[in-house]
């Protein structure tokens, strides 16, 4: 028999009261009683039965997450700060894939809503033109907090940092170096954050006194293949080719670089190089690169906050909308522009060379 909660009471040296407090998350007990439930548990190997409890309560205490890839490095560190920030409030996380399909996010969805979890925290798969179809709210009252890509036509609490800005902060610090030719990479420009992070690459010039160059923006994907060939055409040619390339987000920056580096170029030495997001692989690129720092875990932890607040409060408390700044990190692959030496003073200067070996 599976034990119940009166012997974890009497191992741990408590009241039964205290043992379901534990259990149910209360915060109404000391840290020390709770280290010694915890314990019992932990000796006892009780597992509670969650099904029992949410009948009887009408709650599970459970949240779920849906992320759009969860081999891309961003979205796990998202994660980890709101597993931790639930943990910290008695609740359960349940982490499921979209894998950047619509259809499958709809799915998703409606497996947690089957779960009965208390609400959820969505990071879209794309496209939002018909998000509030892809979220079945017949109930629109469930609670959801939208992360990192922000639909624009579902009014919800949610969290991101922001885009426009920490964009704006790169561009200007190429700019600051001297460049004056910089490209931009982008991921699909359907989602929202790229097209904010496009508008700060766009703002950053005009603040500078740059003309916007359209042919500097190479609009992408995701898909390395595609990437590749956007980087080499655009890089290919000497005479036009930009001193600088700003990446939009992580995957397609590590695509840009592996795609460049293939056909012989190298940061700085060919062009300055800064991405939105940190590159996992980073440690096997030398130089390093220069980045645009999210807070992601951060961005999870309030995330969670965030949604706990809408369940405990219900509709009638205003939506809020989380910005948190990005930081710059400044490493090698962003440097000064080379500026080539003209052909005819590097003939002069070989001739004076020959007359000096002549000399000596």
């Amino acid at each position: 028999m599976p034990p119940t909660q009166k012997e974890l009471a009497k191992l741990a040296g408590v009241s039964a009261g205290t043992v379901s407090n534990v259990i149910s998350g209360s915060t109404n007990v000391s840290e020390r009683s709770r280290q010694k439930v915890l314990e019992a548990i932990r000796v006892l190997n009780y597992q509670p039965n969650l099904i029992a409890r949410s009948l009887r309560t009408n709650r599970t205490r459970t949240l779920g997450i849906v992320v759009p890839d969860i081999t891309i490095p961003f979205f796990p560190k998202i994660i980890r700060g709101a597993e931790s920030a639930a943990r910290v409030r008695g609740y359960f996380l349940i982490v499921l894939d979209s894998e950047g399909s619509s259809d499958r996010e709809a799915d998703m969805i409606a497996l947690l809503r089957a779960q009965r979890v208390e609400g959820i925290l969505l990071v879209t798969a794309g496209s939002t033109e018909a998000f509030p179809d892809r979220l079945n709210t017949s109930d629109v009252h469930f609670p959801v907090v939208c992360l990192d890509r922000l639909p624009a036509d579902l009014h919800v609490d949610s969290v991101c940092v922001d885009d426009c800005g920490a964009a704006e902060m790169a561009i200007a610090h190429l700019m600051s170096l001297g460049h004056t030719s910089i490209a931009a990479i982008t991921g699909p420009l359907s989602l929202r954050n790229e097209q904010e992070r496009l508008r700060g690459y766009r703002q950053a010039l005009q603040r500078g006194g740059r003309k916007f160059d359209r042919s500097l923006v190479w609009s992408g994907s995701f898909e390395q293949e595609e990437v590749a060939k956007l980087c080499q055409g655009g890089m290919l040619h000497p005479a036009g080719r930009p001193t600088a390339l700003f990446a939009t987000n992580g995957v397609t920056g590590l695509a840009a670089l592996r795609s460049l580096y293939s056909i012989g170029l190298s940061t700085p030495k060919n062009f300055s190089f800064i991405t939105f997001d940190e590159i996992n692989a980073e440690d096997f690129f030398r130089p390093s690169i220069t980045s645009v720092v999210q807070p992601t875990f951060d961005m999870g932890y309030k995330a969670v906050e965030l949604l706990l607040d809408r369940i405990e409060k219900g509709e009638d408390a205003p939506r809020r909308k989380i910005r948190l700044p990005a930081m710059l990190k400044i490493c090698e692959s962003s440097g000064k522009p080379l500026k080539p030496v003209p052909a005819r003073k590097t003939a002069a200067r070989k001739q004076t060379g020959s007359k000096t070996r002549a000399h000596r």
